[in-house]
């Protein structure tokens, strides 16, 4: 499949609700992937006709200002930052991003109506992810513009239900502009979305394995070794279901007992605090907020330090042999590193291609 030549018309198909209310040419988005979602990737993707989304959920106050301020600088199309609506800062977060003008706010788990309200009276584009339609018709009612609907085959934090299930569920059940994520890497994925009733495509794995991507290069390099069948969805990471890729210190984790695993977890805790400048109150208090908002227990709560680490072992220390590869099943159908702008332009192609042959 070809990439998109220079004068080759788009289908109109590919004009969405989605490019309008982003402001982008494609209905392409880079998922908000913390330790892979930096400011060289976010621009990158923005750049090449997508909606960048730089992820701040791990980032300091002051480091998400100056990422920022980094994209602003290498593009002036529209991007959106992603953070966690249980941060403890979170209202001064958003306060940054509508002083500085940051199109879209990306929550990975839904935002309170309230918050929701202050984004939109600002004239930012609110759009959580969500793994259910219960929970896209409960943002929906609360004022959301968009929302990422992730299949159980995509990577990261994820539900069970499959994307070719979940996505015309939440599609009918919704006027929201609706993103689908999991599962896809091509022109022909962009296309079924929009068949489905999606107004475009997320992508978080298909964009960790470009040549903008912060993740270590020899990592990158075992990710296209892997097959569909290499990943497995596992709680013993964090202690809610996440799709990751099937390593030594997963199978690790999935054997050892709960004093372990809390052990592990304290010490990656210590670890992320000292890295990120992190009081231990601010830490508690998230803790807190993460186990009433997720109705998580106290266990699954002091797991989820785990995840900081063991991703940034990983994929930017490259040491997976002690860490944690986050991976979509599409893993398996990935298989050169190209640039974001080889990649959009080759996906419109595919997408164009795919539109021409249904018409024909």
């Amino acid at each position: 499949m070809s990439d998109l030549g220079l004068n080759e018309q788009v289908h109109p198909a590919l004009s969405t609700r989605a490019t309008e209310l982003f402001g982008v040419k494609y209905p392409i988005v880079q998922t908000g992937m913390g330790n892979v979602s930096d400011a060289r990737l976010t621009a990158a993707t923005a750049n090449a006709g997508g909606l960048g989304i730089l992820a701040a959920g791990l980032l300091s106050y002051d480091e998400m200002a100056a990422a920022i301020d980094q994209i602003q600088a290498s593009t002036d199309k529209p991007f959106g930052v992603n953070v966690r609506a249980n941060q403890p800062d979170v209202e001064r977060r958003i306060d940054l991003m509508i002083s500085a003008g940051v199109r879209v706010a990306s929550f990975a788990l839904a935002p309170k109506q309230a918050l929701i309200a202050k984004c939109k009276d600002a004239g930012l584009v609110v759009m959580p992810s969500i793994g259910a339609r219960r929970h896209a018709e409960k943002v929906a009612s609360w004022g959301a513009d968009a929302v990422i609907v992730q299949g159980g085959e995509g990577g990261g934090h994820t539900g069970e239900v499959p994307t070719s299930l979940l996505l015309p569920q939440v599609a009918d059940a919704t006027d929201m502009v609706v993103i689908g994520a999991g599962g896809y890497f091509d022109g022909r994925g962009l296309v079924s979305a929009l068949a489905y009733g999606a107004d475009g495509i997320a992508m978080g794995t298909r964009f960790m394995l470009t040549a903008e991507s912060p993740v270590a290069e020899s990592v990158k390099q075992v990710y296209l070794t892997k097959s569909v069948d290499d990943t497995v969805r596992t709680t013993q990471v964090d202690g809610v279901p996440q799709r990751v890729v099937r390593t030594g210190p997963v199978a690790e984790l999935e054997k050892s007992g709960n004093a372990g695993r809390l052990l592990r977890a304290g010490r990656n805790a210590r670890e992320f605090r000292k890295i990120s400048g992190t009081r231990w109150t601010a830490m508690v208090r998230e803790g807190v907020a993460m186990r009433k908002h997720e109705d998580l227990t106290w266990s699954q709560v002091v797991m989820a330090a785990n995840a900081p680490m063991l991703y940034r072992t990983a994929l930017i220390d490259g040491n997976v042999n002690a860490g944690v590869m986050a991976t979509g099943q599409v893993v398996g159908m990935i298989h050169d590193i190209p640039t974001c702008e080889e990649l959009v332009s080759r996906i419109v192609g595919e997408a164009n291609q795919a539109l021409a042959r249904l018409g024909a």
